[in-house]
């Protein structure tokens, strides 16, 4: 710990524990939110104390989250309700209900905070909606069960993955149309950009694999496989993806092989398998990144990872079925 900040920490007793939290590299004052698709809540925990300190009821099957970009605001994907909540991040409540489409199950921001991309599985659609005019802007034919959302950071490209066409389309936000698809594994589920936009990752469920793209050509870098000593390849099912910011690692969730994976994000190699809970579905940083988050479903738990030492350091029970997880500062 810095002495100037250990200084006054011991001059005012009630900054010592932030002091400490800092000096741990705890993230201060952070709260994830977690959705539970069994239960219609949301879970919040503290991750000072990695304790849940809340349990908020929203729609029916909740699934996908993420948050405005001045976190002021959280979207919730309530599957079974057919609509896509906003939430006021300070007062807890639900504030409004977009015109999602049927069945939204993920969906993605587009960098002008504004048009909001929703895969609606259920009809082979993407939706763009304008989430200050609450107005659908268009909706743009896909593959079959679309799922998987993620736009670039430039904002050029929207990204959806179809489950069973097995394909990655690539949607021009200039014009709101299907430019480009892209055959990738089995049941592609999730995808991510890098964070200077120029490879997207792509998992593929059944597949068991992760494809790495070249961005500009939107040609295969590389296919990536996983194997895991005493684990029986069927179950190795890659589903969430997070990269960190710095560009040194990929995690990749692995489903019910029950395993985060870690990879070089520049050489593409797969370096550990870290154990975590049941079914493991969706991954979150914490706001320093020295922390990740994994949403595992069947043993109804989050886990913590030490994100820097590569370490899982505990689980915090949550509701039935967790899915989505974000982090607010």
């Amino acid at each position: 710990m810095p002495r100037r900040l250990l200084h006054r920490a011991l001059l005012y007793p009630s900054l010592l524990s932030g002091a400490l939290a800092l000096a741990s590299g705890q993230a201060m004052a952070a709260t994830a939110w977690v959705s539970n698709e069994k239960d219609n809540n949301l879970s919040l925990i503290d991750l000072q104390t990695l304790e849940v300190t809340e349990t908020l009821p929203v729609g029916q099957r909740p699934r996908g989250l993420l948050l405005s970009h001045d976190h002021k605001l959280l979207y919730i994907c309530a599957s079974d309700s057919d609509r896509v909540q906003v939430m006021d991040v300070a007062t807890r409540k639900i504030i409004k209900e977009l015109p999602s489409g049927k069945d939204p199950e993920q969906f993605a921001l587009h960098p002008n905070d504004r048009w909001l991309y929703v895969s609606n599985e259920d009809d082979a659609l993407v939706t763009v909606i304008d989430t200050q005019t609450d107005k659908v802007l268009g909706q743009i034919d896909v593959g079959i069960e679309p799922e998987g959302m993620a736009v670039s950071p430039d904002g050029k490209w929207a990204v959806n993955t179809s489950e069973t066409t097995n394909m990655l389309h690539w949607i021009d936000t200039s014009t709101q149309t299907l430019a480009e698809s892209t055959p990738v594994d089995q049941r592609p589920r999730f995808v991510e950009f890098s964070q200077d936009g120029t490879r997207l990752w792509a998992s593929a469920e059944i597949g068991g694999t992760v494809t790495i793209l070249d961005v500009a050509t939107r040609q295969v870098l590389k296919t990536l496989n996983f194997q895991i000593k005493g684990v029986h390849p069927d179950k190795v099912q890659p589903v969430g993806i997070k990269l960190s910011a710095d560009g040194k690692y990929a995690f990749v969730a692995l489903g019910p092989a029950n395993h985060v994976a870690v990879v070089d994000a520049r050489t593409f190699e797969v370096l550990d398998y870290l154990l975590v809970g049941r079914r493991v579905w969706q991954l979150a940083f914490t706001p320093d990144q020295s922390q990740l988050l994994a949403t595992n479903g069947v043993s109804g738990d989050v886990s913590v990872i030490d994100a820097k030492n590569l370490k899982v350091l505990k689980s915090v029970k949550v509701g039935r079925y967790p899915w989505g997880v974000v982090v607010t500062p």
